[in-house]
């Protein structure tokens, strides 16, 4: 059996980064608390001992606050690592190690891993490792620098050391007086019980119960150990009555005290603090004033990169999915002598109209996740979390809870399980119940191709709009919520380590980018593949009495019409009250990537046929790659036009943008699905103008209505299933009102 070794250590400290460096794990390195919520294995090969390495989920303390620090603390009491890796940031010692004393109570073999020791040194702070590796019983104190792996061989020495001769003596924190006297006698009664030997330290156990340990009491009535819990309570009133304090209290004081002094002997500190770089970005960043418009404006060219940068690669994949792809298609259905089958009508106008119409915006998500990686890997989403504390705290939550719904921009499943990262159930139920308003990446597709159709180049506008109707939806939501549901409950504390600015690495970037779009494909190939295969065969299946034949039927007189059309006056004082539009609605709850899907196959599924003339496939291939580059030449463009258009919002100013092809300014063409879409919507409104009303009002529902099928289960199986009922029934109405009131109070100024 391999030899286990378990990383610890605050949120923020490298602590993954170092896991990556020595396993050479694909997991994501995050720079905000909350990241890896579960346990992560990988191997290490130390001369000829193989090692099972356990990176354990972010945690401050031992206690029982969260699930992280449970996962942490249970893992290292009933698994029994052979050692612990304890991974601190040099630059904040104190207060990183408040975890590391407690892991030592557990008595298991502890190496220090000094990170961070760079960051440490430009603040001037010098700390003796040799006099702390002694102050500490012995124990490997490794100074490193993890995203530059430096100290990589000597960490990995010191693991092979301990795991060959791990130390028989560890320090600890001395409780003195009153409360040092009754941890002994409690721990001389469980030490006396060899069925809590098994499984606990008995000073550690001792502790624990005098800190009043939700996890631990629980454990404890479960295994009926009435006797020792009414010593315990005892214990406490004696303490109380002696000291005047409270033993938890007491416990931690005692800690800190042992922190302090071992602090002091080792840490030299500058006569005057030194501000970092991080420092003096920070004094504007996270400025109480500036910091909340700084953050929106970051949110406004994410959104501005994504539409805009995204776009010439979004027209060269549409035009190859649906000219060239397509095309493929027949040619070979007709090779085959399949071509007027309807087998070759579910391959071309399924499958490939259905799964081929959401692939389109693959290039919308890279961008979108690109962007997201940045922010995330140089340090500044923890700031946002920051900055956004005041407002989460006007709705009963705090900045903490800002991080799940951030993970919802990018899918709310991942979302809803962050909400583990939470403390308490309150704060759990009400972020998850709020990320479901978050606009997962999902939706992106249906807002860009309906900002494309309708807003032309201002189509980041539609985009950035319908996240910040997001977020001020969550808002209100919350606040309503706290002034109902959760009337009287104050926010717990936030606390959060801000990790130092640094330049994104490539690798790293790119490793989220591709995990994320990766899910996507997944879902593409499964989901969205079931979802197109089965709304083309209900378009071929006759809704009506004589309408036709199997897969000879018009599209409106079609099953999935007919059923569409039940329901299509539902919608119809929001102004689209068609049976497309309200068809893909329904087909969206499976997921919202498949809205697109379904209006491909809906308005454009049998138009491919005539779309270009016959081209030799050599022909075809070379005008792909001809494409391809001059969508790449076009992305520099708009990358450049981000500052000038931007800029050039603001009243009265007006800067020139940069112009490769004479066309900068001019609108794209529209794709056959979008001018389908222009078409369809001034129909059901009554008027172009309407029929771009119309269009927000759908986007809005798109935004506010049930997520996919899979974040409902993650949200039943998190938060159970009549808090998802409420969620469901909520959004739907709330969907429906939004849109409602766009469409008829928009009306007015029309």
């Amino acid at each position: 059996m391999a030899v286990m070794i378990a990383l610890a250590g605050n949120p923020n400290v490298g602590k993954s980064t170092i896991f990556n460096a020595l396993t050479g794990s694909r997991q994501h390195v995050g720079n905000w608390p909350g990241k890896t919520v579960e346990k992560k294995e990988g191997r290490l090969r130390v001369g000829d001992e193989e090692i099972l390495l356990v990176d354990l989920p972010g945690a401050y303390s031992l206690t029982a606050y969260s699930i992280e620090e449970i996962i942490t603390r249970d893992f290292i009491i009933h698994e029994r690592p052979s050692a612990v890796v304890a991974v601190v940031d040099a630059s904040n010692l104190e207060r990183n190690l408040y975890l590391v004393a407690q892991v030592l109570e557990l008595e298991t073999p502890v190496i220090l891993a000094l990170n961070m020791t760079d960051v440490a040194n430009s603040r001037g702070l010098k700390i003796d490792a040799n006099r702390l590796s002694q102050r500490m019983g012995g124990i490997p104190v490794v100074e490193m620098v993890g995203n530059r792996s430096l100290g990589l061989d000597q960490l990995k020495q010191a693991i092979a050391q301990v795991s060959a001769h791990p130390p028989q003596a560890l320090p600890q924190a001395n409780y003195e007086g009153a409360l040092g006297k009754e941890i002994v006698a409690l721990a001389t009664q469980i030490a006396a019980n060899p069925t809590l030997t098994a499984h606990y330290q008995p000073n550690w156990l001792a502790t624990k119960l005098l800190e009043n340990d939700e996890a631990i009491l629980e454990a404890m009535e479960a295994q009926d150990e009435n006797a020792l819990l009414e010593a315990a309570a005892a214990a406490q009133e004696r303490i109380e009555a002696a000291t005047g304090e409270d033993a938890e209290t007491l416990i931690a004081d005692q800690r800190y005290t042992f922190i302090g002094t071992l602090v002091e002997s080792v840490l030299e500190r500058p006569s005057q603090s030194i501000l970092t770089t991080s420092d003096k970005i920070d004094e504007i960043v996270t400025h109480r004033i500036w910091g909340l418009p700084i953050f929106l404006l970051m949110m406004w060219l994410v959104f501005q990169f994504t539409a805009n940068v995204s776009a010439p690669f979004l027209d060269w994949v549409d035009v190859f999915m649906n000219e060239t792809v397509y095309g493929w298609g027949v040619a070979l259905m007709g090779a085959l002598g399949l071509g007027d089958t309807w087998f070759a009508a579910l391959i071309t106008d399924g499958i490939i109209a259905g799964v081929g119409g959401v692939l389109v915006f693959v290039p919308v998500l890279l961008f979108l996740y690109f962007a997201l990686a940045v922010l995330e890997d140089s340090g500044y989403m923890a700031r946002a979390a920051f900055v956004m504390d005041r407002v989460m705290r006007w709705m009963g939550l705090h900045g903490k809870s800002f991080l799940p719904l951030i993970v919802g921009f990018g899918c709310t499943v991942p979302a809803v399980y962050a909400t583990r990262t939470l403390e308490n159930e309150k704060d759990r139920k009400l972020t998850g119940f709020l990320a479901t308003f978050m606009s997962c990446g999902a939706r992106l597709p249906v807002y860009v191709v309906f900002g494309a159709a309708f807003f032309g180049t201002a189509s980041g506008n539609l985009i950035f709009a319908m996240y910040m109707v997001g977020i001020g939806v969550a808002l209100a939501t919350g606040f309503a919520l706290k002034h109902t549901v959760y009337k009287g409950q104050s926010p717990a504390p936030f606390v959060m380590e801000l990790p130092p600015y640094r330049a994104p690495r490539p690798r790293d970037v790119w490793r989220q980018m591709w995990e994320r779009v990766q899910g996507f494909l997944i879902k593409a190939s499964t989901v969205i593949l079931v979802v197109s295969t089965v709304l083309w065969l209900l378009m071929a299946i006759p809704g009506r009495a004589n309408a036709g034949s199997f897969n000879d039927v018009a599209p409106e007189d079609s099953l999935f019409a007919v059923v569409s059309g039940a329901i299509a006056p539902v919608f119809k004082p929001a102004g689209f009250g068609s049976w497309e539009a309200s068809g893909s609605l329904m087909t969206g709850f499976m997921a919202k990537e498949v809205v697109v899907g379904t209006m491909n196959q809906i308005y454009i599924g049998e138009e491919h046929t005539a779309v270009t003339e016959p081209t030799t496939f050599s022909q075809q291939v070379g005008s792909t790659l001809l494409g391809f580059g001059k969508a790449a030449v076009l992305t520099v463009q708009e990358v450049l036009n981000i500052a000038p258009r931007t800029v050039n919002l603001i009243p009265g100013v007006q800067i020139g943008v940069f112009n490769f092809f004479g066309r900068a300014d001019e609108v794209a063409d529209n794709t056959r699905l979008e001018a389908a879409l222009i078409n369809s919507f001034e129909q059901s409104a009554g008027s172009p103008e309407l029929g771009a009303l119309a269009a927000v009002a759908f986007n809005i529902f798109v935004l506010l209505y049930v997520p996919c099928v899979v974040a409902v289960a993650a949200m039943r199986q998190e938060f159970g299933s009549r808090w998802t009922w409420a969620q469901i029934g909520y959004t739907l109405g709330l969907a429906w009102l939004g849109a409602v009131v766009v469409f008829q109070v928009g009306k007015l100024f029309i």
